[in-house]
């Protein structure tokens, strides 16, 4: 499991880190409208899945536009934006930035996105920063759990695999 920090206190983090080759597990988050979504709904693309602890801070809307930007340059791609911020404020988010080429999704309910991929800060109860990138059979093919959750996660490498993913 990998050391997290956040602020740079360490973080019991709960859950099952996930590896690189391994088929990606599947989850259930609130959509902005509260409607249930799972990663089955999202068949046949390339996902990337950016996780953040909160819409409302500086890196983790960056990190949010960044992969906004990237995405529309990258055919049969869909980026996921994960955290446990509620679908209310997710939602007042995007209404003010108007980006078109990200979701934002809801892990408040009952974490089961963070407790799959092994992200839940337990002292917080928020998501650790991380990147997935999924190909279209459901395999992950890059990973990054970002070990200071301050920090930015390595964009180019998450772009690079998901333009090279099938």
């Amino acid at each position: 499991m990998a050391t997290i920090t956040f602020k740079d206190n360490p973080m019991t983090i709960l859950g099952n880190e996930v590896q690189v080759g391994q088929e990606a597990p599947d989850f259930t988050v609130l959509a902005n409208d509260l409607s249930e979504f799972r990663l089955a709904d999202s068949q046949n693309k390339v996902r990337i899945i950016s996780v953040i602890p909160s819409i409302d801070t500086g890196v983790c809307d960056a990190q949010t536009r960044r992969f906004n930007e990237e995405a529309g340059s990258i055919d049969n791609v869909e980026v996921l934006t994960i955290s446990a911020d509620l679908p209310f404020a997710q939602r007042r988010w995007c209404a003010a930035s108007g980006l078109e080429h990200v979701q934002t999704l809801s892990d408040h309910k009952d974490l089961s996105f963070g407790l799959a991929y092994g992200l839940v800060m337990e002292e917080l109860r928020l998501l650790a920063r991380a990147v997935f990138v999924i190909d279209s059979k459901g395999t992950i093919v890059h990973a990054e759990y970002v070990s200071e959750g301050t920090d930015h996660p390595d964009y180019e490498k998450a772009i690079a695999a998901a333009k090279t993913a099938e």
